[in-house]
């Protein structure tokens, strides 16, 4: 028997599918556009569902094949190895039922970890933000990505690249951070651990969905086209070009008028024709449905095909809807072409090919994992938490605490496991539909970590309030137990949860920045007792803390940081750990005065014309250490000039002095003090994590580009401009130690998408002076 062209592995992918779209029908072809969600009704985890979401006929639809498998392990809690099995046997139904044989691409989401029963949950993005550590969230990447392909999952829908814009927003603790260089560094490095692993990274949320007015979730986007060009947009075009991704989530916003699922220009002319992109483009959940029931752009499920196909959305998530029978009626009827269903199969098709699911020998079971939480994933949780934490503030050195100290933990986030996770965990993302259900995962707390770290201490709870709740009965009990101790731990933050079922999350957005409920009031009872306070924070946004500047013994930091984080905080309150994190996201003094962040031009900053002052207490890259580091031996003091392509080397010595081993994180940022157009006073182009042991030191160089000065012009492309610039090295985005002048000489260069995007930087020891 003659193996078909599209079965033969030998073949060029292009070859073979173009081999296999002449051989299918319509239908087959349609088919192929859209994925399956079964099982979606068990609980709301994705905008709207209920509104959206009918019961598919499963062997109506695989009659003709399918796109693709929407969240088997991730919809309801299924035993790993179980759900192997079910996701085999529902391929082996796929493949049985269709005249070719095609298997679905099965997707899950994995924004901080497979979103899966007893998988593990790792930190949300600001903790890989806060840890300036590339190459540790690329292995989590590649670990996570592991699991997934040991269970039969094709692509993951991660990472979430979109840059904050206001710290209100509910999302926020899924964005990497403030910073387009940041973002795109650590994101294209998720990228590249996922894709490493064979499988299909999604950058999301394709363009501009955290700039959503009011920060109100969904909420229409009102960026100018330069806040797209040059800070929205940077960390897709980093992760494409660097990480590989190959697929993209189009957001679920419009943009002046234009939803991002209904925008060519977008989703075609600049992603595929200007940048290359030749992967898939996929609808957020229920998008495409959406042009026509929220966006009002379109009349009829018919209409929102033929808009978001054109646009250049190639699958339609999580299940059919728009692009199902009433397609396939509209094309045949002459009233949508064959050839936007055409464009879009073939680039499914092509993946597939990539993916090993064209080829002849394709069998759906795996190795079926029996364990998604191994030692290895725990240990590598365990030291992206620790070196997420943040010490913002020791002014009198209370931390690390004494061993032996009578130490009150208080705070309603001190002992449930739950403050530690992001609402894309498993146990927080699915399980509050299923209450029965126990988490699947060890999450140690801070309080019962803090025990076990300091076993000689007397260490006493009270919870004092609730997250959100306005009850108050609990402080009396909190301020004695404070009042009685040497030092007050209070634990304060969020609960993560979906469209306002908690405090921090999808659709869980807040109108200001002041701790929820009355944490606040807690946090003043227990200063005025007199006893030292330690604040530790466990959020996904920053609140403003200007309330207890210097009244405070100590504030850490903790993004969400794992099922590993009780054990990452407490080590840092013991001094096991010596903190290394620095801030991703801004600290607001006040809890109004929003939206802000560090990226501002010279109107964006305080000014006698406004009584309102939008400087952090804490600003963008901060973090202290239990060490200290001293930087010296500067190599750009001069000042020099080089052409508007040209490349400066410039490089320093960082010793550790203190008495422990530490890590600092030397960051490198730009000022243009006179542009075409209003530039961020300063902005982050480069950044090098150093650990060092006492006494050791390193030599840290950049080098920087003149295409790291571009920006987009008033004509609306990208130019580097002859001009004056300050090259400036700091621990953080406020403090400077060292400054080279470096003057750019020559023509306006317009530059392109082979532009220089990185500052690349190493460092090597210093040996010790003799």
């Amino acid at each position: 028997m003659t193996t078909a062209p599209w079965r033969d592995p030998a073949l060029p992918a292009a070859d073979r599918v173009a081999d296999l779209l002449a051989r299918m029908t319509l239908e087959e072809k349609t088919a192929q556009l859209y994925g399956v969600w079964v099982g979606a009704e068990g609980g709301e985890v994705a905008p709207l569902q209920g509104e959206m979401s009918e019961v598919p006929d499963w062997d109506g639809l695989i009659a003709h094949g399918l796109g693709q498998l929407t969240r088997s392990f991730g919809t309801t809690p299924v035993d790993a190895a179980a759900g192997a099995r079910a996701l085999a046997a529902a391929q082996r139904r796929i493949t049985a039922a269709g005249r070719f044989g095609i298997p679905a691409l099965a997707h899950e989401e994995c924004l901080a970890g497979f979103t899966a029963w007893g998988a593990t949950a790792y930190p949300v993005p600001p903790a890989w933000g806060a840890s300036f550590d590339p190459e540790l969230v690329a292995e989590m990447g590649r670990r996570i990505g592991a699991d997934l392909r040991a269970a039969g999952v094709h692509q993951g829908l991660a990472p979430v690249l979109d840059v904050a814009r206001d710290l209100r927003w509910g999302r926020v603790e899924e964005t990497i951070g403030e910073d387009p260089y940041l973002v795109g560094t650590v994101g294209a490095a998720y990228v590249r651990g996922l894709e490493s692993a064979g499988v299909v990274a999604t950058l999301k949320h394709f363009a501009g969905y955290a700039g959503s007015a009011g920060a109100r979730n969904l909420a229409p986007v009102r960026a100018g086209v330069r806040e797209l060009a040059d800070v929205v947009l940077p960390p897709f075009e980093l992760a494409l070009r660097e990480g590989g991704a190959r697929s993209v989530m189009a957001a679920y916003t419009e943009t002046d008028g234009v939803p991002a699922s209904a925008d060519p220009e977008l989703l075609t002319g600049l992603l595929r024709e200007e940048w290359g992109f030749t992967g898939t483009v996929v609808a957020d959940y229920f998008a495409v449905g959406f042009l026509r029931t929220l966006h009002k752009v379109a009349a009829t499920k018919t209409e929102a095909a033929q808009l978001a196909l054109a646009a250049g959305i190639d699958v339609e998530l999580p299940t059919v809807d728009c692009y199902g029978t009433d397609l396939v009626a509209a094309v045949r009827a002459g009233d949508v072409p064959e050839s936007l269903v055409d464009r879009a199969a073939r680039r499914v098709l092509l993946q597939k090919c990539e993916l090993g699911l064209l080829d002849e020998d394709f069998t759906p079971e795996t190795e079926s994992p029996a364990d998604l939480d191994p030692p290895g994933n725990r240990a590598l949780a365990r030291r992206l938490a620790e070196e997420s934490v943040i010490l913002l503030a020791n002014p009198a050195g209370l931390l690390p605490l004494s061993p032996a100290a009578r130490i009150a933990v208080v705070g309603p986030r001190a002992a449930d496991p739950l403050a530690m996770l992001g609402c894309y965990s498993f146990p927080s993302h699915v399980l509050p539909h299923h209450p029965d259900v126990p988490p699947g995962i060890e999450i140690p707390t801070v309080l019962e970590s803090l025990r076990t770290e300091l076993p000689d201490a007397e260490v006493k709870f009270a919870e004092g309030c609730g997250v959100a709740d306005p009850d108050t009965s609990g402080f009396a009990e909190a301020v004695a137990l404070a009042a009685d101790a040497d030092v007050c731990v209070a634990v304060l933050g969020d609960r993560a949860g979906l469209f306002g079922r908690g405090t921090s999350g999808e659709g869980c957005d807040v109108a200001d920045l002041e701790l929820p409920g009355v944490q606040a009031g807690l946090l003043d009872a227990l200063v005025a007792t007199g006893t030292p306070v330690v604040l530790v924070l466990l959020t996904g946004r920053p609140y403003a803390l200007g309330r207890w500047d210097g009244r405070l013994g100590a504030v850490v930091q903790a993004f969400f940081p794992g099922e590993e984080g009780g054990p990452a905080v407490a080590g840092v309150l013991s001094g096991r750990v010596n903190p290394s994190g620095h801030l991703p996201l801004s600290v607001p003094r006040d809890p109004g005065g929003q939206p802000w962040t560090y990226l501002q031009p010279p109107l964006g900053l305080p000014s006698e014309v406004s009584a309102l002052d939008p400087t952090p207490l804490f600003p963008f890259g901060h973090g202290l250490s239990y060490t200290s580091f001293a930087w010296g031996e500067f190599s750009g003091a001069e000042p020099v000039e080089i052409g508007t392509d040209g490349v400066y080397d410039l490089a320093l010595t960082v010793r550790n002095t203190g008495e422990r081993a530490g890590a600092e994180v030397v960051q490198l940022y730009l000022h243009d003090p006179v542009a075409s157009v209003t530039r961020p006073e300063v902005r982050l182009i480069g950044y090098q994590r150093l650990e060092l042991a006492p006494g050791e030191a390193a030599r840290v160089s950049f080098r920087f580009h003149a295409d790291l000065a571009s920006f987009t012009g008033r004509s609306g492309t990208r130019i580097v401009e002859p001009g004056a610039l300050e090259l400036r090295l700091g621990p953080s985005s406020a403090e400077v130690r060292h400054t080279a002048q470096v003057t750019l000489t020559g023509p306006v260069r317009t530059v392109g998408t082979d532009r220089v995007l990185r500052c690349e930087s190493a460092a090597t020891r210093v040996a010790p002076p003799e």
